[in-house]
């Protein structure tokens, strides 16, 4: 689909401050080289407080510059988004894998945040992520009062979420703790993604394994996250020497995989691996002594299939 375009507003630093226009742009976004940001100018796309500017424009501390990003052609996503869960706080969405939750590399109106709030009121936002090969159950609150409420839960740790992952070998133990610590690492493409990182901050992962398939060497495991660092189980199932069957990006030992023989390098957003956001329990807005428990039924595929004919029932009381 065509968008409507978007208008980019930066707010000029101390540190830009005397220098030209051209150069801020050039600090602040990777996604257009130098040539294309003197194109934007020349088009007149960017104003300076309301006068169109020129790249060499020099800004002073507190200008506003506006880039009006012409539409552009958005990939294709899947627009279900059945409702798993609500009331007058909040919505539990069962997100399909591929759609993206918020605006980024590409994306402005075929996201999660959009398609929600079209179809269930302007004043939705998520409480937490998933990526956008992850599928299952993301709580959004309904206004600010409820977001305050629900954010304060999630940094309490009062939020719990379990997830399912398709991962690659099996497992000695079945249950077991990931602690290697979340950070940054150099990547070729984005110049910078998470991966495991010894001077990152502290995450843990606690795994379930639910099934395992000898033959394909591949096995279902539930993760419970008491953290949320970005792409944690991706991350900590790769360091554990388990990355998702079909992650274009994790391999082994937890660090991004290198550029292939054409030089191409997956990215975060990039899909193929089987991870579904299980089950959800959030304390109640509306009734402070209720914790809501809402459980997400996985896509078609390998998660669907072992959940609907692999698993015995009383594993559900074993993740631990």
């Amino acid at each position: 689909m065509r968008n409507h375009g978007y208008t980019y507003t930066d707010t000029i630093t101390r540190d830009e401050e005397g220098l030209c226009a051209l150069h801020v742009y050039l600090g602040r976004y990777d996604h257009s080289d130098e040539q294309e940001w003197i194109e934007h100018f020349a088009q007149g796309r960017i104003v300076l407080n309301g006068t169109p500017a020129s790249a060499s424009t020099v800004v002073m501390l507190g200008d506003v510059l506006y880039y009006h990003r012409p539409p552009w052609d958005e990939p294709d996503v899947p627009d279900e988004l059945p409702v798993l869960f609500e009331d007058a706080s909040c919505v539990v969405f069962n997100k399909p894998s591929g759609l993206p939750v918020l605006p980024g590399g590409g994306f402005l109106q075929n996201t999660l945040l959009h398609l929600a709030r079209k179809r269930h009121g302007a004043t939705l936002s998520p409480v937490h992520r998933l990526g956008r090969g992850t599928s299952g159950a993301i709580l959004f609150s309904r206004d600010a009062a409820a977001a305050a409420l629900l954010g304060a839960a999630m940094r309490e740790r009062r939020v719990e979420k379990i997830y399912l992952a398709l991962a690659q070998g099996l497992p000695e133990r079945d249950r077991f703790d990931i602690t290697v610590p979340i950070g940054r690492v150099p990547h070729a493409l984005l110049g910078q993604v998470f991966a495991a990182q010894p001077r990152g901050k502290a995450s843990l992962s606690q795994c379930t394994v639910l099934h395992r398939d000898a033959e394909a060497e591949i096995c279902v495991v539930a993760v419970r996250i008491p953290t949320g660092r970005p792409h944690q189980i991706r991350i900590h199932l790769a360091a554990a020497g388990h990355p998702l069957v079909g992650d274009p990006l994790y391999i082994a030992g937890g660090q991004p995989a290198p550029p292939d023989a054409e030089g191409n390098q997956a990215v975060p957003g990039d899909c193929g691996y089987h991870l579904h956001s299980w089950r959800l329990c959030f304390p109640s807005v509306l009734r402070p002594e209720t914790v809501e428990s809402v459980t997400a039924p996985p896509p078609e595929g390998p998660l669907r299939a072992w959940r609907d004919g692999s698993m015995p029932e009383e594993a559900d009381g074993q993740v631990h």
